[in-house]
């Protein structure tokens, strides 16, 4: 980005002009190139520049690839339509640079990110102009639009960036940000480098911790700041905002503004990342139903479900196994001697404790037992596939009722 010798940014206006030379029939004849572009710019970005190459999914992918897209789109309307808003592309970049600074990216990844993809559409915009017969002159200025404009992308998007980080809050909280983030890596990081940063970031490097995944919440950039103490090390604007909180006592009283969270099991601080894990896929699991959907869940509530599902296709493989004998029959049946088999299996009771749980006549209870030895036969007597069983039939009965939840009409 040019830089005037007093220190003002050069070039903010410049774009508006060069485009107003450019012919909008030209516009209008480019304009269909612009999904190959953005796929190109995209792909070009994640190449060249290490701070994008990840994969492209969830919010990452959304960032990048609408910012790109907002930028190419509006190129051509600022041809086609002099008097169009400016606030819609601006608030767009001032958007994407302070996710920029918040996922952990610097002003200098993010403006290269920027100038990368405009070769690209400059590639594109002077092969397709020379296919078309444009004039030299015509595409040299067209050039200078395109770089101008790039000018300005980078301007607004700074802007946002500087505003995170701004109201980051200053270097303290930029050491705690990197310490959460450190103490949450992929791969663990050394004692001494955790103990390092925690004694520059006031924070009581503890033996145990917990960490609380948070719900993204589109508005959350906007949501104003809370303060959760030192113990606390805070991350709730990224686009996987969590906690880690340090010596967790018996419960958790946290002001968290309205928003859905799981604590993970309080584990040593180098199984940090061990809770986090388990935290969001208990969030996971309330989304589906298959948790209670409350405020906060509370993971070691629930490390049975949390457990038993851990992996679904494997349960999903082992339920078809254990319990293909109902195969054959119709679903009422089979869930008639589902709920028996379960009732059974975790009373081991009599009939009439069985038949007292399922709200049926004793009679009934004995008649289905009689199903069930003759489908299932010595099974019912090996300690081992009766554990199998009611492995199944469990994790059968969450899914169908997370199923059910999300369903309008339920099952006949």
């Amino acid at each position: 980005m040019a830089i005037s010798p007093n220190g003002g940014l050069v070039g903010h206006s410049a774009a508006l002009r060069l485009w107003a030379q450019v012919p909008a029939e030209l516009a209008e004849r480019m304009a269909p190139l612009s999904g190959v572009m953005v796929r190109d710019a995209v792909g070009e970005i994640r190449r060249v520049v290490p701070a994008y190459a990840q994969p492209l999914e969830g919010k990452f992918r959304e960032v990048l690839v609408g910012a790109v897209e907002m930028a190419i789109v509006k190129c051509f309307d600022q041809i086609t339509d002099r008097d169009g808003g400016q606030d819609d592309w601006k608030d767009v970049l001032r958007r994407s640079g302070r996710i920029e600074f918040l996922e952990g990216r610097t002003m200098d990844s993010l403006q290269t990110a920027v100038r990368v993809g405009a070769r690209v559409v400059w590639r594109h915009l002077s092969r397709h102009g020379r296919d078309l017969g444009v004039p030299t002159d015509t595409l040299f200025t067209l050039a200078d639009a395109v770089f101008a404009w790039v000018d300005e992308l980078c301007r607004v998007a700074v802007e946002g960036f500087a505003e995170a980080q701004a109201n980051a809050g200053g270097a303290l909280e930029r050491r705690r940000r990197q310490l959460l983030k450190l103490v949450l890596a992929e791969q663990p990081a050394s004692p001494r480098s955790v103990a390092d940063l925690a004694g520059s970031t006031d924070w009581p490097l503890p033996e145990r911790v917990a960490v609380v995944a948070l719900e993204y919440r589109e508005d959350q950039h906007r949501l104003p700041p809370v303060s959760l103490g030192r113990d606390v090390l805070v991350d709730l604007e990224s686009s996987t905002p969590c906690l880690v909180v340090a010596n967790p006592g018996g419960g958790l009283e946290l002001d968290l503004r309205g928003r859905r969270a799981a604590v993970g099991p309080t584990v040593p601080l180098a199984e940090a990342r061990q809770s986090l894990a388990v935290a969001r896929r208990a969030l996971g699991f309330v989304r589906r139903g298959l948790l209670p959907d409350v405020p906060f869940t509370s993971c070691d509530e629930h490390l049975v479900t949390l457990a038993l599902l851990s992996d679904e296709f494997l349960v999903g493989r082992l339920s078809a196994r254990a319990l293909a004998a109902f195969a054959g029959l119709t679903v009422k049946q089979r869930e008639r001697l589902e709920t028996t088999l379960l009732a059974w299996l975790e009373t081991r009771g009599g009939v009439g404790e069985i038949a007292h749980r399922l709200d049926v006549h004793p009679q009934t209870v004995r008649y289905r037992m009689h199903q069930l030895e003759e489908l299932l036969g010595d099974r019912l007597a090996d300690p081992g596939e009766r554990l199998t069983l009611e492995i199944a039939l469990r994790a059968r009965r969450l899914l169908d009722r997370a199923r059910d939840a999300r369903s309008p009409v339920r099952r006949a």
